[in-house]
């Protein structure tokens, strides 16, 4: 992908790599503990996932993350688009800022919002 100063701004999608690099930036200070801290991985999910995937979690650029349209997968599978993102989409990959824990818990909120 290369730098954010090269890309083309008649580029598909420059605008919303360039929130997502800034957003990015916010949250890994927000997540540079050990521990896993349900807070911050809330306002991540709500804030910086809710930045695509709408504030309310009901869809925007990117899909609904509800818990009654994400029943169909297990956590495991919700794991590894948190960690690695998905190609060709405005799904990026969190590995680089995230644990495998915290994507986890993430994952696991997602299915079960309501009971946490």
């Amino acid at each position: 992908m290369g730098s954010l100063a090269h890309m083309d701004r008649k580029q598909p999608g420059w605008a919303a790599h360039t929130v997502l690099t800034a957003v990015v930036l916010v949250a890994t200070s927000a997540l540079a503990a050990d521990a896993i801290d349900p807070t911050a991985l809330k306002r991540l999910v709500h804030q910086d996932c809710g930045s695509c995937h709408g504030l309310s979690l009901k869809g925007g650029l990117g899909p609904d993350l509800r818990p009654e349209t994400l029943e169909h997968y297990e956590a495991d599978v919700l794991t590894g688009v948190i960690l690695d993102g998905i190609p060709d989409t405005a799904m990026p990959p969190w590995r680089p800022l995230i644990s495998e824990e915290e994507a986890e818990w993430i994952a696991r909120y997602l299915l079960e919002q309501e009971a946490k």
